[in-house]
């Protein structure tokens, strides 16, 4: 059995290519410009900033982001038993919690993108997670039988959160209701943090979290920023399209790194809240951008279990700007939507 228990994002960003790339670009092109990196939210995070116009102390820049994401952490990490999230994960009463609203803020939008895809996108569906085994307890033998995916669909489904933005209180309808934000909270805290640092009067950066991107003016070196997106292929690393952007959110997710064979068959880490099962589409990676970095990471991770077909007809629906990336045999395919194909005019970036 091959068993990668970890999801991926795939996408580097680069102006030149990947991170070291970017460090070199930046120490290189303007003395105003600067990274900002560390740890959070169990991977890391990099900033990059163009210029530095009003002589800021990087030094206190970076312990303003790190308070930052010790917040965002605090509200959405199911890791830390008194977050938010996971104060409202462990009460089984009937009453509602008052939550931040920050929180309400990042609730309201998974519910409005699950209504959107009809359930396909869903932060409940962790019990359904745990039980293939791609959940913290990581099992290569956890094939459930079909009974067990029944009772645990029982306990899924986000119909099954109530929310008032007036009073921001939040109530669960099943006891047992388990929410988990890991597929819209990095993108949260990647808007949290571009918006702390335009509040200091930057407007040239590159904010990345894990992957899911917030992307404003240049790059140091005076021009777009350049982006690539990793080829979906489980066994090199290499690049599928190179893209210039700025001023816009940008997530990638696929699921070619994060599955188990069993007995022939795979099975992939993204889980169809709707069927309880791992999904068994052609879809390899899919590319979302958006005007925020939560909505980009929320969307990418719906149309991984939606597919290339149903995907690319809600993404039209939409208006959505989404780069679908299909395996067909030993082929990887392109499809994308028209807001997506203008970023490909100048094909030899």
């Amino acid at each position: 059995m091959i068993a990668i228990k970890k999801p991926v994002k795939n996408l580097v960003f680069l102006t030149g290519f990947f991170i070291c790339v970017t460090l070199l670009v930046a120490c290189g092109a303007s003395n105003d410009s600067a990274i900002i990196s560390g740890q959070t939210m169990g991977t890391t995070y990099h900033i990059s900033l163009s210029n530095n116009p009003a002589k800021h102390d990087i030094a206190a820049i970076k312990e303003g982001v790190e308070q930052r994401l010790s917040a965002v952490n605090q509200s959405f990490s199911t890791y830390i038993d008194s977050s938010e999230v996971s104060t409202l994960n462990q009460y089984t009463g009937g009453e509602g919690q008052v939550k931040s609203a920050a929180f309400i803020q990042v609730l309201a939008e998974a519910q409005n993108i699950s209504f959107l895809t009809e359930g396909a996108y869903d932060i409940t569906v962790g019990p359904l997670v745990n039980l293939w085994g791609f959940g913290p307890d990581f099992s290569e033998d956890d094939i459930p039988q079909a009974d067990n995916i029944s009772q645990a669909i029982k306990k899924v489904g986000y119909t099954n959160i109530i929310f008032d933005r007036v009073t921001q209180q939040v109530k669960k309808l099943i006891p047992e209701l388990y929410m988990d934000f890991s597929s819209i909270a990095k993108g949260y805290g990647v808007d949290t943090i571009a918006e702390y640092i335009e509040s200091q009067g930057f407007n040239d950066y590159m904010v990345e979290i894990g992957g899911e991107m917030r992307l404003r003016g240049s790059n140091p070196e005076g021009t777009q920023w350049r982006i690539a997106i990793e080829k979906p292929d489980p066994t090199t690393r290499s690049i599928q399209r190179i893209i210039k952007l700025s001023d816009t959110a940008v997530a990638t997710s696929g699921d070619y790194r994060n599955f188990f064979i069993k007995d022939g068959v795979r099975f992939s880490h993204t889980i169809d809240p709707t069927t309880g099962s791992p999904v068994r589409h052609s879809l390899a990676s899919v590319t979302v951008l958006a005007p925020t970095s939560m909505t980009a990471d929320a969307w990418a991770t719906a149309f991984m279990v939606l597919g290339p077909k149903k995907g690319y007809d809600l993404a039209m629906k939409n208006n959505l700007s989404v780069l679908f990336i299909v395996k067909e045999k030993d082929e990887y395919k392109e499809l994308m939507t028209p807001q997506f194909q203008q970023f490909f005019k100048d094909k030899a970036a």
